[in-house]
């Protein structure tokens, strides 16, 4: 009796555990081609895809990423950029993550709901760290050139060896160049927004989003091998490639797709990106 009252207890508290922790951080959207680096493998970054510590983003050129934390934040991640989730705790009562900026253009943006729950957040580029005090930031991680712009908010921004500066009023900019940290300034609108351009999801490049309804097919196939040589080389390159049997009379026909496409507009963006390429000859939105 004693032990099935132990196993009975550790059952509770595992259950209720899983009840309590979260998901922290999921995939909303990508502008192809996009990946995911988890440990020692590399697959293509797809929307809906959970993400947890140690996880690593990476965009292509003219590419985009957008991530939706538990908390109700959203970080976006611009081209050739970046991103590793070194730390993600997510509960019903409070949220702990750590973001590296490797490399690229970041946006993190807190809405109201979200201000309204307890978390700690940090984001850190490259010799930067910014602390998260419920706000709307802007950055970017160049190799000798670091850049935190305040959108709303505030932000404590550190450099290694230096005091923390707070940024509390909007367009307030923080900047190191080479090491050197350089006077808070204040940057125009126009300058804002063309940096946050750098971080959006831009209509007609082909964006897949959680939810998405339209598939683009690459090709079909008599043959499984070919099928396959075309997924994967599809899937090397960013793009989240599926392949489909589809069993007929006598024959199967194999389908090389990509699905969760936002609109048949990015369908056809798309495959006008990837006609010509890794043997796509005619592609077309379904």
């Amino acid at each position: 009796m004693k032990w099935l009252r132990f196993f009975l207890v550790c059952t509770f508290l595992a259950l209720s555990h899983a009840a309590i922790a979260q998901v922290a951080a999921t995939v909303d959207g990508v502008q192809m081609p996009a990946w995911l680096e988890r440990g020692n493998v590399r697959s293509p970054l797809l929307p809906g895809m959970e993400l947890k510590a140690g996880d690593k983003i990476i965009t292509g050129e003219d590419s985009r990423a957008m991530i939706r934390l538990s908390e109700g934040s959203v970080v976006r991640l611009g081209a050739n950029g970046q991103l590793r989730f070194v730390e993600l705790n997510a509960s019903q009562q409070f949220f702990k993550g750590v973001l590296d900026v490797l490399e690229g253009a970041f946006r993190f943006t807190t809405d109201v709901a979200a201000k309204k729950g307890k978390r700690d957040v940090t984001i850190r580029a490259s010799q930067v760290t910014t602390g998260i005090r419920g706000t709307d930031v802007w950055g970017r991680s160049r190799k000798g050139n670091e850049i935190v712009c305040l959108i709303e908010g505030s932000v404590e921004v550190t450099a290694q060896g230096e005091s923390p500066l707070r940024l509390d009023k909007p367009l307030q900019f923080y900047r190191r160049i080479d090491g050197a940290t350089q006077p808070v300034g204040a940057v125009e609108k126009s300058q804002l927004d063309q940096w946050s351009a750098e971080t959006i999801l831009e209509r007609g490049k082909g964006i897949a989003r959680a939810g998405g309804r339209v598939t683009l097919e690459l090709g079909r196939f008599d043959t499984r091998s070919t099928a396959v040589n075309m997924r994967e080389d599809v899937r090397k390159a960013g793009y989240p490639a599926v392949m489909t049997p589809i069993r007929g009379k006598g024959e199967t026909t194999y389908v090389v797709r990509v699905r969760q496409l936002a609109s048949r507009a990015e369908a056809d963006a798309l495959g006008a990106k990837l006609k010509g390429k890794y043997g796509i000859t005619d592609p077309k939105a379904r």
